[in-house]
Parts: structure tokens; C-alpha cells; sequence
């Protein structure tokens, strides 16, 4: 059985609109994941910790066979092959994936909160996400609601559609 997922894709070291891309041609490569959609790249403020580079960020929509407990330690498998270390929370990183929606289910444990637990005060993702699933809901409202809540000014498109990642 296929579930779709959503994921947020970004990095602030080296280049990381080729890691992004390459991240997900390797999920999509997968006989078990499908990208189905990928937002524009943006270029964000960092957040939480603001002393470090602009980040790019995206979203990807991937049609997926794997539990989310699966999908994650496939996506930190892939964070880890483009040499991602934790150093720091909020830190500097060549890549960053986080699972943002499972198929609309809730889960909570100590490895993975669905939805993503800050979705709705991170423009850097709502924004990008916005861009392939307006009405997804999250937390009862609309992802396009949630945006339009927020200040964008800061988040800057850099590419013109989703086919960036090819």
C-alpha cells in the first residue's frame, strides 16, 4: 500500500541546491519512493540559531511504500551520505530532511512526531510546501491559510518551478 508523504529538504554548507537535488534522486531512485512533486528552491533566514549562512529549503511530495518510522531512517540515512553531523541544534548542515506529513496521520514518539511537531511557525517550510499542497491540512487548517499568516517577506524564491532537482 502506497502512502503519501511530505518532506522538508535543506542545507547552509557547500552547495547544498546539489545536495538537495541529489537527496532526492536518490529517494526517488528507490523501487520503494516515488517523488511525485517538488516545490521551488527558496532561499531562508536561518532559524532558532541566526549566526550562520542562508539556508536553501524545498519540499518534496513522494508516494511512498515504507512506514514513516522507515521513511525517516531512510531519510537520515541520506542526511548522513551527504555528510550531515549534529553538532549543534539549529546548526549549519549540508542537509537536512524531516518528515512533515504522513498520509495525514498522527504519531508521537522519542524518534518521530506526525505531523511535524513546528511546521506551523516555520515559514521556511510552509512556504515551499505551499507550493505542492496547498490544501493539506495540518492541525485542522490548510497549509495556503497558514501561510498567508505569516511574514514571507524574507523567503526568496531562486529557482521558477519544481523542476530544479532533475
Amino acid at each position: 500500500m502506497s502512502v503519501k508523504a511530505y518532506l522538508g529538504l535543506g542545507g547552509n554548507l557547500g552547495d547544498p541546491k546539489v545536495a538537495i537535488a541529489a537527496a532526492l534522486r536518490t529517494i526517488d531512485a528507490r523501487t520503494d519512493c516515488t517523488v511525485v512533486a517538488v516545490s521551488r528552491l527558496f532561499r531562508t533566514p536561518p532559524w532558532g540559531k541566526t549566526d550562520q549562512p542562508d539556508f536553501l529549503n524545498a519540499c518534496a511530495a513522494v508516494e511512498t511504500e515504507l512506514s514513516a518510522r522507515r521513511l525517516l531512517d531512510l531519510c537520515l540515512q541520506t542526511e548522513r551520505e551527504f555528510k550531515r553531523e549534529r553538532a549543534e541544534r539549529w546548526g549549519p548542515r549540508t542537509l537536512d530532511i524531516d518528515v512533515l506529513d504522513f498520509g495525514g496521520t498522527t504519531h508521537g514518539d522519542e524518534a518521530l512526531t506526525l505531523p511535524h511537531p513546528r511546521i506551523a511557525e516555520r515559514a521556511f517550510v510552509l512556504v515551499p510546501l505551499a507550493d505542492i499542497a496547498p490544501d493539506l491540512a495540518i492541525g485542522g487548517r490548510r497549509v495556503a491559510e497558514r501561510v498567508d499568516a505569516l511574514d514571507q517577506g524574507v523567503i526568496v524564491p531562486v529557482t521558477q518551478d519544481g523542476g530544479w532537482w532533475r
